[in-house]
């Protein structure tokens, strides 16, 4: 993820500066981002004077690259930046590290970066603001999805900002601020999110999502906040994404599977049209009219990338389709494999 206009801060001029530096604790994981960790620690470190006192720590995973050899060169420029090693490797494992073993009495507020981006300046303490104004145990912030790489990703990052896409996700691309039941985590209360036990380490995807689960069970609330965004760069070809999205399916059914949960509608849908297509073309030789299905679903993929070519005014919007069909599809697969395994 990056932003895109890293000029411009974060947040309104009548929003209340009231949370100190030395109260917020800051959690980077990375793996082998030597090609992004110092312009995401620049621009974290940017903005505003109370980050002087912040704590950031990165929390590697093992890298190869030279990842940790630049982090210690830019501890001599920020003496609060500091490095440790993540033997789990996953980000959730990074996370939870942080939290329980680079906290000091002081801590109030934990907020979690990632190392493949560069931030607005004042990021870090606009989230810590907003959740000290909210008094809410997680924030959350919104995703808009731009790409320019390639054509594809390009009808990538159209699609999965609308329904199609994204089955109307109040973090994607969203507008308004409100209380919510998942979105991309930025912020957390420290206490809340250790309280709780932060995230299952056992999870590779999904672990947000799983968290946030457990945070509204133990009572707490999690509000979006549609001031302070982000720009996603999604995958920009067909095989990525398709195994994204399976992973995703995957990690999904996993949370379901462990809170007992029932899946929303817009969860069942792409599982219903995939299920649906394979009974239909069994089938088919016996009474072909069930081909309806299968034929009404390809339609709705070929307006949305007459949409795309519409809305995006280049022919890179005929992708949309295949796009929004791969996520669909390859979101059931991991989906149903999930639910297959256990």
């Amino acid at each position: 993820m990056t932003v895109a206009d890293t000029e411009r801060q974060i947040g309104t001029p009548s929003r209340q500066k009231n949370v100190a530096g030395g109260q917020v604790l800051v959690a980077v994981p990375t793996l082998n981002e030597a090609v992004h960790i110092e312009a995401c620690i620049r621009s974290l470190l940017a903005g505003d004077d109370r980050l002087a006192d912040i704590k950031l720590v990165v929390a590697d995973g093992g890298s190869t690259d030279s990842t940790c050899k630049i982090v210690q060169a830019l501890q001599t420029e920020f003496p609060n930046l500091h490095l440790i090693h993540n033997s789990k490797k996953l980000q959730s494992a990074a996370v939870n590290l942080v939290a329980r073993e680079q906290r000091s009495d002081g801590h109030i507020y934990l907020i979690r970066c990632d190392a493949h981006a560069a931030y607005p300046p004042g990021y870090i303490m606009a989230v810590a603001d907003r959740l000290a104004a909210k008094k809410t145990g997680s924030l959350v912030v919104c995703m808009d999805s731009v790409g320019g790489d390639t054509c594809f990703q390009r009808a990538n990052a159209w699609v999965v900002d609308t329904p199609i896409g994204s089955g109307g996700s109040a973090h994607r691309a969203g507008a308004k601020s409100g209380f919510v039941d998942h979105g991309h985590h930025a912020g957390f209360d420290l206490a809340a999110f250790t309280s709780v036990g932060g995230y299952d380490e056992t999870f590779s995807h999904n672990e947000d999502a799983e968290l946030d689960h457990r945070l509204v069970a133990a009572g707490e609330r999690i509000w979006l906040d549609a001031d302070i965004r982000l720009d996603y760069h999604p995958r920009s070809d067909a095989k990525s994404l398709a195994k994204q999205y399976v992973s995703y399916g995957k990690g999904r059914a996993r949370t379901l599977l462990k809170h007992r949960k029932v899946p929303k509608l817009r969860q069942l849908a792409p599982v219903a049209v995939f299920l649906g297509s394979i009974v239909s073309v069994l089938l088919a030789p016996l009474v072909p009219w069930v081909l309806v299905a299968p034929a009404a679903y390809l339609s709705l993929l070929v307006g949305t990338s007459a949409w795309g070519l519409v809305a995006m005014r280049s022919a890179c919007g005929l992708l949309a389709g295949p796009a929004a069909g791969i996520m669909h599809m390859a979101w059931a697969t991991g989906f149903l494999r999930q639910l297959i395994k256990r």
